[in-house]
């Protein structure tokens, strides 16, 4: 997301736009902006690697001049605000106490595997901070603001608010609502049909598609798959075709079928067979007993509970079907490939969507929804 272009941030640290204006640049909310979009492009960078946390990018600022800048990189690690004013050079490090911070959430103000962030701002000295949106999670929930404000720094919050509570619609929805967010994903052919009658596989999308798919998975904490889709595909769920972490694989198995020889038994990365069976733990792979007489719901509070942040659905197209017919889902990515079937499954129908956007990727095209 290089909306600004890097050349841009890289005269930003060299030059001074205070010299320009003549004011400092706090003053004008367009500068403000154009930093908070450089907070975003380095949070993004986190996608992936830093959940259940939130995406978080931290730039310092003085006079118009970027001086430092981080983002949360990995789960566990040094946090955005800590990252930023690490990577002040040595002959700037006089003027961090002088620097507007500008962070896309809320600095956290609970010690949870690091130190509260407003900790390391009141102790930097920094005398102003221009924050995205605020942070929704219990634990912090205007606290940041509220221990800056009592240090006497000025706080300015909902910079570019709509565009900071995007980039996290995971971490939101999952603390606000009380579930994972919900990403459906199907292929179909130019008639709209999924698989075969017998519902055994059909190649649909090409294999650019496929490693933009495998992106997808990266990017969600959770992939889940029905009976039917794990019995018929033998599919390994994993990441194979892109960069970064494998998601945990959910199959959804309530009488056990999925033979111990398919892939998803294989025990290379965590995998949960949700069964009417006791819980059975077999190495990374386990069994978890749920509550089919409402299963949706009883599906989704048992990955909360997990803190299985995001799913991806890649199920048949009963499964995807009942997620559309609850209203349970927040994105649908549907692959209409250039392949014709004569017949066979028809793939589900979306209601409540609106179109967000629409690419073609070598002759597949892809329709991408948010539920209305």
């Amino acid at each position: 997301m290089q909306t600004w272009g890097s050349g841009i941030f890289h005269w930003l640290k060299t030059n001074t736009f205070a010299k320009i204006l003549h004011r400092p640049v706090y003053m004008n909310s367009t500068f403000n902006e154009f930093f908070m979009q450089r907070c975003l492009e380095l949070a993004l960078m986190g996608a992936g690697q830093v959940a259940p946390n939130p995406m978080v990018g931290a730039v310092l600022v003085h006079q118009g001049r970027i001086i430092g800048e981080g983002y949360h990189q990995q789960y566990g690690q040094a946090h955005a605000e800590v990252n930023c004013v690490n990577s002040v050079a040595p002959e700037d490090r006089s003027l961090i106490p002088l620097a507007t911070m500008y962070v896309s959430l809320e600095p956290c103000a609970h010690h949870g595997k690091t130190p509260p962030c407003a900790d390391l701002i009141v102790s930097q000295g920094i005398r102003e901070v221009v924050i995205g949106c605020i942070d929704t999670f219990s634990a912090v929930a205007g606290k940041g603001i509220e221990k800056l404000q009592k240090a006497g720094i000025y706080v300015q919050t909902g910079m570019l608010e709509a565009e900071c509570r995007y980039l996290n619609r995971r971490f939101f929805t999952f603390h606000e609502q009380q579930r994972p967010y919900i990403v459906l994903k199907w292929a179909q052919g130019s008639n709209g049909i999924m698989a075969a009658a017998d519902g055994a596989p059909v190649k649909i999308s090409n294999p650019y598609s496929d490693r933009l798919v495998h992106k997808w998975r990266s990017e969600e904490m959770g992939i889940l798959v029905g009976t039917r889709t794990a019995l018929l595909d033998n599919p390994r769920l994993n990441n194979r075709l892109w960069t970064g972490k494998d998601p945990v694989r959910l199959v959804i198995d309530r009488e056990s079928k999925v033979p111990r020889t398919h892939h998803l038994w294989d025990g290379s990365i965590p995998t949960i067979f949700l069964t009417t069976a006791p819980a059975e733990t077999h190495g990374l792979t386990e069994t978890m007993q749920l509550d089919f007489s409402d299963m949706l719901p009883a599906l989704l509070k048992q990955l909360h509970q997990r803190q299985i942040q995001s799913i991806l659905v890649e199920g048949g197209p009963h499964l995807l079907q009942q997620f559309i017919d609850a209203g349970l889902w927040d994105e649908a990515r549907i692959i209409t490939g250039t392949v014709t079937l004569p017949n066979g499954r028809m793939a589900p129908t979306l209601t409540n969507a609106t179109r967000a956007d629409t690419m073609l990727v070598n002759g597949d095209k892809i329709d991408f929804y948010n539920r209305a």
